[in-house]
């Protein structure tokens, strides 16, 4: 009697076991799904001189179109000397900026870069 209900006590556990280990796998599915475009992370993009570079990781990017007052300074609109707001990975070679106030910036990879085109100071 007891021999079985060690048996029983066993096979208890490992469907258990197997339950959980489904639960945790699809929570990690639904986790992937929610952000079926990439990755967004927190950013502070810098505006000083204008919307033009961004480097995420150590990667360099650039504008698709460059955005400025005319004079070298970021547009009407925009905080100087950054825009707080998120940047999503779309890919390996496209992000995107957003922000609260409904800026939206797309940049594409500079292959090979190592440093920005242009120092502001």
């Amino acid at each position: 009697m007891t021999e079985r209900a060690g048996q029983i006590i066993f096979a208890l556990t490992l469907a258990a076991g197997v339950l959980t280990g489904c639960a945790q796998a699809d929570e990690g599915a639904d986790a992937v799904r929610a952000t079926p475009s990439g990755r967004t992370i927190p950013f502070d993009l810098y505006t000083h001189c204008g919307i033009d570079e961004a480097r995420i990781g150590s990667t360099y990017f650039e504008a698709e179109t460059p955005l400025s007052d005319g004079s070298g300074n970021p547009p009407e609109g925009w905080d100087n000397p950054s825009q707080r707001g998120t940047m999503t990975l779309k890919s390996e070679t496209e992000a995107v900026f957003t922000d609260d106030a409904g800026h939206e910036v797309r940049f594409r990879a500079r292959p090979g870069a190592s440093a920005f085109k242009h120092i502001c100071s």
